[in-house]
């Protein structure tokens, strides 16, 4: 028997490369949900995956769709991500990470979904000292910017419906991820197309923040270690074991493309601003077997040339 799969934000960086993973390791029904903002495109989507315009931020039309669909497994990737727009404008980050979040939430209750898969940010938990600290999934939330606090809103609304209705769960909490159809608002792809265009890029503060990056494609296969252990009512945080700061990216980018680091430029830096992610994904490790497989100059090399393509 075949179960339906529904993926919210499938349109979109992480969410199609889900899907393009989906393909290869299920022949189950795969149904995507996206209202293609700005950060998603139609294109993005596999052949042969149903798709669905929607709104999550719509009760009724979410309502609607998981009634006609009956999904078995949800997969939430739909969120507003960037947090310099979450700066300028909260009001569609409370929309789709908190209301969104929240009206799928209820709908998997009223059709009875077997799993609700959360896709999270280890920014929910705040910003590390450089002391060689990690995230782990009992580090207190203290997001430091909109779009963190309304992902750890999320959060706190998958557990309570897991508490309140009894609806199965698992949340995830990633850190920086990086691979094709990325939207070039974000830094790697940023920095990839400024270069190709002979094009400053400013780093705030100089650079020095410290992120840990792992590949979209390991970020997919963790999610699935979860599924085919069948894992359920419980946190895991995915890391890339790899922590480098924006400045060493930023050179490292330029030296793949053959330009001068004098195409990096600083700018003052942005209110709440984070200096340090680190995230121990042991958890997940001990649970799974899981360990992130692309090899991060490998990786980076790749996406620089998916975008030269």
């Amino acid at each position: 028997m075949f179960n339906t799969i529904l993926v919210t934000g499938g349109a979109g960086f992480i969410g199609s490369n889900f899907l393009y993973f989906l393909k290869n390791v299920t022949d189950d029904r795969i149904i995507v949900l996206d209202n293609i903002t700005y950060a998603g495109k139609e294109t993005n989507i596999p052949d042969g995956v149903e798709f669905i315009w929607c709104d999550i931020s719509d009760k009724e039309h979410v309502d609607y769709i998981f009634e006609k669909v009956k999904p078995t497994k949800v997969f939430n990737f739909a969120a507003e991500s960037h947090v310099d727009n979450s700066i300028r404008d909260v009001t569609p980050f409370i929309k789709t990470n908190i209301i969104g979040t929240t009206n799928l939430l209820s709908s998997s209750v009223s059709v009875g979904v077997e799993k609700f898969h959360h896709v999270s940010t280890d920014e929910v938990y705040g910003s590390l000292d450089f002391d060689g600290s990690l995230f782990n999934e009992n580090t207190p939330y203290d997001p430091r910017n909109p779009y963190s606090a309304t992902k750890a809103s999320a959060e706190h609304m998958v557990k309570t419906w897991n508490n309140t209705y009894d609806l199965p769960y698992i949340i995830t909490s990633s850190s920086n991820n990086y691979g094709p159809r990325q939207h070039p608002e974000k830094l790697i792809p940023k920095i990839i197309l400024n270069g190709m265009n002979d094009t400053v890029t400013n780093m705030y503060g100089g650079g020095h923040q410290v992120r840990d990056w792992i590949h979209v494609l390991d970020h997919c296969t963790a999610i699935w270690s979860l599924e085919e252990k069948k894992v359920i009512n419980d946190k895991f945080n995915i890391g890339g074991a790899c922590e480098v700061t924006n400045m060493d990216i930023t050179k490292k980018i330029l030296d793949i493309l053959d330009k001068p680091h004098s195409l990096i430029g600083q700018s003052d830096e942005r209110p709440g601003q984070d200096q340090r992610y680190g995230t121990d994904f042991s958890k997940l490790t001990e649970k799974t077997g899981w360990f992130p497989g692309v090899e991060f100059n490998r990786g980076l090399a790749e996406t620089v040339k998916w975008y030269l393509d």
